[in-house]
């Protein structure tokens, strides 16, 4: 028997779901546990199926799990789907509001309430879902104490009387699970200080925010919004702006100029808003202007599934925008790393002043888990975070002019902001000199381009090989992203059959040191993990090594690639056995 514990809560939109996973995480929060959450939805507001997943243990996690121990049915259709899924130890609170309780599992398995009649005669049928909570939390025997803290917690901003009735709620629900106890290894230690639990969203907004980024246009689009409403519900508390444009276009254009005006800038959204962006990428490319645009994936084309997963745009992403400049594309693999990804592209873009892309997917964006974050300041990439504009030297001659793109060694030109007295600021979209002044000479035009691509040398300095583990192993689980700790726990399991595997897991995806990669997976079989179609990962690293991979598990579906998935595919491998 394992020692983690699966929750999976079921039901249509607007019955509740994501409530008791959120109650039940401060719950098992407040109990000491790590806990690893995540949110499946379709896009609608009302009907249709959704799910979330919270796994916890004393252990860290890295990832969910689709095996419930515990099966929270709000309606019958979720009991229908997920009944067959569950563990050994598992057990069913069936909603019998939702209809008759099906016959498929005995007693001791199946718990029918009728939760909305517990949470009436609480005080409202509106708290079913804190009623569930209790059950569960008397499942797991948290203890009614530490359960009643997290929903004081959770519902203290809505005043005394929403606290009462959830807290009377609560404890109907605890009274009726307490004789349905699941089985487990857990122990209640008690609430760690040091632990938060982050989603990859919140993440992404303290990362920002770690690197002084003000100022955040953006125009919703699922799944990159919630990033950006963390930071519009911080406003009140920490000087920024956020601003929604008309379109991600303008997005990414009052990106471009506050940036030029001295205000660091992000802006997030999803890969058909970051197809619209790409012209404004461009014009940050060829004006230097350093910018952070966060791509949360989802599937496409066009408007493909809103509310999905993928991981499809690492091509697009590298090479997007008409002709070549240098730009650097992060892609973090939990929702703790995606705090210093974003964090560091800030910090980098400005330095070499290039554009800077974060990949995320809805998945990440919607997961949440234990860790702890750090804001030390010794962890920043390089404390010289933007090359300074030595002033003397315009001082040299009264007709000497600041040249925004002078001519440098590393690329890096001096940069000021507009009206301070270091002389006149001139950018432009067309080809420049190095005045800022259009100039379309053939021997300009090669010195600028050449200028732009001497700072790839000292960009790729700043990235992170991939990293590896188990170097000797025959077989190399091999991903970037979300799919990382899909991957870890997979080659865990495998190993334990006995199966010789090792991983290569990549967050900084571009620019990479060609020479280095090769030498770090020469000779090394590398299966792919990816959730697109065509190992698009596996495409750049053979661009850049002339490596290829040995196998492809792809996932295309929309939904994560969880490690059970994983494992399944690599048995059916040749080569690979059980």
């Amino acid at each position: 028997m394992g020692h983690d514990i699966t929750i999976l809560i079921g039901g249509a939109a607007g019955q509740g779901i994501q409530t008791i996973g959120s109650l039940l995480a401060g719950i098992c929060h407040e109990a000491g546990l790590f806990i690893y959450s995540y949110d499946d939805f379709q896009s609608r507001i009302r009907g249709g199926h959704s799910y979330h997943l919270l796994r916890i243990d004393n252990q860290p996690l890295t990832g969910p799990s689709l095996s419930p121990d515990i099966l929270v049915a709000m309606d019958r259709n979720s009991f229908d789907l997920y009944h067959h899924r569950l563990t050994k130890r598992g057990r069913v609170l069936l909603n019998s509001d939702a209809g008759d309780t099906p016959a498929d599992l005995p007693e001791n398995i199946m718990l029918s309430l009728p939760l909305a009649d517990l949470a009436k005669s609480a005080g409202g049928a509106i708290t079913a879902n804190t009623v569930a909570a209790g059950v569960v939390a008397a499942m797991l025997g948290t203890g009614l104490s530490r359960a009643r803290q997290a929903v004081e917690a959770q519902f203290r901003s809505r005043g005394k009387k929403v606290v009462e009735m959830n807290l009377a709620a609560l404890e109907k629900g605890y009274e009726a699970g307490q004789n349905h106890a699941v089985d487990h290894t857990l122990t209640f230690t008690g609430f760690a200080q040091e632990r938060v639990v982050m989603s990859g969203a919140r993440a992404a907004a303290l990362g920002a925010l770690a690197a002084d980024c003000r100022f955040f246009p953006f125009y919703p689009m699922s799944p990159g919004t919630p990033i950006v409403t963390h930071l519009a519900d911080m406003a009140q508390e920490v000087p920024i702006v956020v601003e929604q444009a008309e379109d991600e276009i303008a997005a990414v254009n009052m990106a471009i100029g506050a940036s030029f005006a001295g205000v660091r800038a992000l802006t997030a959204t999803s890969g058909g808003g970051f197809s619209l962006m790409v012209e404004g990428l461009g014009l940050a490319g060829i004006s230097e202007t350093p910018i952070v645009i966060i791509n949360a994936q989802r599937p496409g084309p066009a408007t493909g599934m809103a509310t999905r997963t993928a991981q499809a745009d690492l091509l697009f992403t590298i090479h997007a925008s008409q002709d070549e400049f240098p730009r650097f594309v992060f892609a973090p693999g939990s929702a703790l790393d995606t705090f210093h990804a974003v964090k560091k592209a800030v910090m980098l873009s400005q330095r070499f002043q290039v554009p800077a892309i974060v990949l995320m997917d809805q998945f990440l964006v919607d997961s949440a888990m234990t860790g702890v974050i750090s804001f030390d300041p010794a962890e920043e990439p390089d404390p010289a975070m933007e090359t300074k504009w030595d002033q003397k030297e315009t001082q040299s001659s009264q007709n000497d002019t600041y040249q925004r793109y002078r001519l440098t060694a590393d690329g890096i030109s001096p940069r000021i902001h507009p009206c301070t007295p270091a002389g006149l600021v001139r950018v432009s979209g067309n080809e420049h000199g190095p005045s800022g002044f259009p100039d379309e000479n053939p021997e300009n035009r090669c010195a600028m381009v050449d200028k732009r691509f001497k700072k790839l040398t000292g960009m790729k300095e700043q990235m992170t090989m991939p990293d590896v583990f188990a170097p000797e192993s025959e077989f190399f689980l091999t991903g970037w992203g979300s799919t990382r700790g899909g991957i870890m726990e997979a080659c865990q399991t495998l190993r334990q059959e006995g199966v010789d595997v090792g991983w290569v897991l990549f967050q900084d995806l571009w620019p990479l040191d060609e020479h280095k990669l090769t030498d770090l997976l020469s000779g090394k079989q590398l299966i792919l993990v990816e959730g697109n179609a065509t190992g698009q990962l596996g495409v750049l690293i053979h661009s850049l090594t002339g490596i290829r991979h040995y196998s492809l598990v792809a996932k295309y579906d929309g939904r994560p690639v969880f490690a059970n998935y994983i494992v399944d595919k690599v048995r059916q491998i040749q080569g690979v056995k059980k």
